[in-house]
């Protein structure tokens, strides 16, 4: 997670504004569904579970679409541009841009058909048949899972951890605000996990632990933590961690 997706931690940043709807507007649930169709319809399906073949329903995607995709789009953004846009308006454009470089259609196509749906002229696509349609609700009933064997933890519960900073990616699930601090481990998941995608530099991509780091506020903040905060506990997989040494 680059800077302007994770803040928390950051200080200064004045009220937060939380919206309790998940959908604002009707276009949002359409997004959603687009990317859900997206998923449902993965190459990266066929090794996550036996027995889905995407290809056999009828689909002409034949693209890998995950969590991490959505993810490395939002963080492509400029920064300034990301504060600007709505929650859903970033998944819109992160999927835009996908289709483009793709070559599912071009950029002239894209902004063709905003223009007519925008002036109401235009009519959106169709579900691609049956096929298609039980695929999809298989996935959302059935899911995947990146879970890969059991665990093989480095660190035992109990262990004091330094987090590593690894060079930033095009996509990274590390916090900045918790590169170069100490934390202890307070569990380890039951099963190495494997991530969407390899994220490059920082080691994510083969089935790793994954921990619950616990983190005291003054480890984090310093002098400037509140007086008797609770503890910060975050997920972090095992290449981010590294022993603590005094």
């Amino acid at each position: 997670m680059k800077l302007q997706h994770a803040l928390g931690g950051l200080e200064g940043l004045g009220p937060v504004d939380f919206e309790k709807n998940v959908f604002v507007e009707d276009w949002e649930k359409r997004i959603f569904g687009i990317h859900v169709a997206l998923m449902g319809l993965s190459s990266s399906l066929r090794d996550s579970l036996p027995g889905y073949d995407p290809q056999a329903a009828g689909t002409t995607f034949r693209s890998t679409w995950t969590w991490a995709d959505l993810r490395k789009g939002a963080e492509a953004m400029n920064p300034f541009d990301y504060f600007k846009f709505r929650y859903y308006e970033k998944w819109l454009g992160g999927i835009s841009a996908y289709c483009v470089e793709q070559g599912y259609l071009s950029a002239d196509e894209l902004a063709q058909a905003a223009g007519q749906l925008h002036e109401g002229t235009g009519t959106p696509p169709s579900s691609g048949g049956a096929g298609i349609d039980d695929q999809v609700i298989r996935y959302l009933r059935e899911g995947d899972s990146p879970r890969r064997g059991p665990a093989t933890p480095r660190f035992p519960v109990g262990d004091t951890v330094l987090v590593a900073d690894p060079p930033h990616g095009a996509h990274t699930r590390l916090p900045g605000y918790l590169r170069g601090h100490r934390g202890v481990i307070q569990s380890v998941a039951e099963g190495n996990y494997a991530y969407f995608c390899s994220t490059g530099g920082d080691g994510l991509g083969d089935p790793v632990p994954v921990y619950v780091v616990r983190f005291e506020p003054a480890e984090i903040w310093g002098d400037t933590a509140e007086a008797g905060p609770s503890p910060l506990y975050a997920e972090l997989y095992e290449p981010y961690l590294l022993p603590a040494t005094d």
